[in-house]
Order: C-alpha cells, then structure tokens, then sequence
C-alpha cells in the first residue's frame, strides 16, 4: 500500500522567526542606505553642480568658437563685459545666425537666444533665456568669468574694443554650499574664434 505524502506547513513559531529575520535585514538595508545618503549627499551635489558647469562651459565654447557675422551681416561680437559677452553663431544648424547671449546673473549661468526675423533679417525682441550652470560662485570669490585677449596674446581690459578680440577664456567657479570645505572648484576652458581669428 502506497504511503501518502504529506506536505507541512510552517508553524506560528517557524512564520514568527521568518517574519522577524526578514525585518531586521530589511531595517539594516535601510539604515545602511540612510547613512550613506547622509554622509555622501554633500560629495554628490557637488559632482552633479561640477558636472553642469562643465557641461555649460562646453557649450559656451563650443558656441563662441563659431562666433560669425550676422545674418544682417553685423560683426560676430556685439559686447563683452568680464561676466557677459553678446555675439552671433549658429546654435542649431539652420540658415540663419543667432544672437547669443551668455551672462552670469546670481550663481546662475544663463544662455540667451534670440533669433532674427524679417527680410532683411533684423534682431529685435526678447531672447530666450535658459541657466546652464548653476552654484557658481565667481561673484563672491571674485573671479571674472570671461578674459578676452587679442592676437598677439594681450589681455584685454578696454571693453569697447570687440575688435580686437580673438582668444576668450571661460573660468567658473563651482561650490554648492560654501559654509562648508572644499573651497570652490575651478574650471577653465578657452575659445579661438575661428571665423575671425585672421581678421
């Protein structure tokens, strides 16, 4: 005669410690996650406000390096300031240049475009305007975010000569909290202006 198996079930015993054993794992995965939440947020704001200034400087380069004469055929730098530069280029890759406009305003980096309109084209109207890097800390430490140079290599401290301007320098400061240690981190990064560096 065939023996029947018989499955069993756990005990209240058995359900309890099971029960219990999953709790304190999952409490220590969450205590451990808390922990290094606390202790990394800092470290891990920073990268990510390093990462975006980067990112912003690398447009701005990018952008300035193809600096052209407008569609209304104006010289490609309408002004430069040590935390503004207003110039033409073409951001998107259209017929038509674009008026950009790069300014630190706060602990911002804004980007602002204006696009022409018209036959002939003229610039009129308010640009659109977008942060591109953020927790900058230029102002209060001091630092000017553009130096522009001529061709020979001077460095340029008479604005009104956009003329002149062939090299600029992009230098941005970053810290997001700045009661706390490191110090700042710098970036730098530097454009030729191709379209009239023989100019």
């Amino acid at each position: 005669m065939k023996q029947l198996s018989r499955t069993r079930g756990f005990t209240l015993l058995e359900t309890v410690v099971w029960v219990g054993m999953f709790t304190m794992v999952m409490v220590a995965i969450v205590t451990t996650l808390i922990f290094f939440y606390r202790t990394s947020n800092y470290t891990i704001q920073e990268a990510s406000a390093v990462a975006s200034a980067q990112h912003g400087m690398d447009l701005m380069v990018r952008t300035m390096r193809e600096a052209a004469y407008s569609s209304s055929g104006a010289y490609p730098i309408v002004s430069i300031a040590p935390d503004d530069i207003v110039f033409y280029a073409d951001v998107d890759s259209d017929s038509a240049i674009e008026r950009v406009h790069y300014y630190l305003s706060g602990t911002n980096v804004f980007q602002g475009i204006l696009d022409p309109s018209g036959d002939p084209p003229v610039y009129t109207g308010s640009e659109t305007a977008s942060a591109i890097s953020d927790y900058v800390r230029n102002t209060s430490q001091g630092t000017v975010t553009f130096l522009y140079y001529d061709s020979g290599g001077a460095l340029i401290s008479d604005y009104s000569k956009i003329g002149s301007v062939r090299f600029i320098t992009v230098n941005v400061g970053v810290d997001v909290d700045t009661n706390r240690s490191p110090t700042p981190i710098y970036l730098r990064s530097s454009a030729a202006l191709r379209n009239i560096v023989g100019n």
